[in-house]
């Protein structure tokens, strides 16, 4: 099975702000089973968005390159928090 074609994001480790190197991604808040909608996050014109769910502040950096600062915030399907 292909990965996603949308970059995802999670904030499981909680931090204040996430830099991402897409402008374009998917917020899944903390990993499953905690999780919130999936909401796709467009920013636009912009360099920042803030989740309307999770409150989650995502900033535009380009020098990632569609990559997460925290490298850890990148979500894979198959994650699950730990009990």
């Amino acid at each position: 099975m292909a990965e996603h074609s949308t970059p995802h994001f999670h904030n499981q480790p909680g931090v204040s702000q996430i830099r991402v190197g897409a402008k374009e991604f998917m917020c899944v808040g903390a990993l499953p089973p905690f999780d919130h909608p999936h909401v796709y996050i467009d920013m636009g014109a912009s360099n920042e968005a803030v989740c309307p769910y999770c409150s989650t502040h995502y900033v535009y950096d380009p020098a990632l390159r569609g990559g997460v600062d925290p490298a850890e915030c990148v979500y894979h399907p198959t994650q699950v928090a730990a009990a």
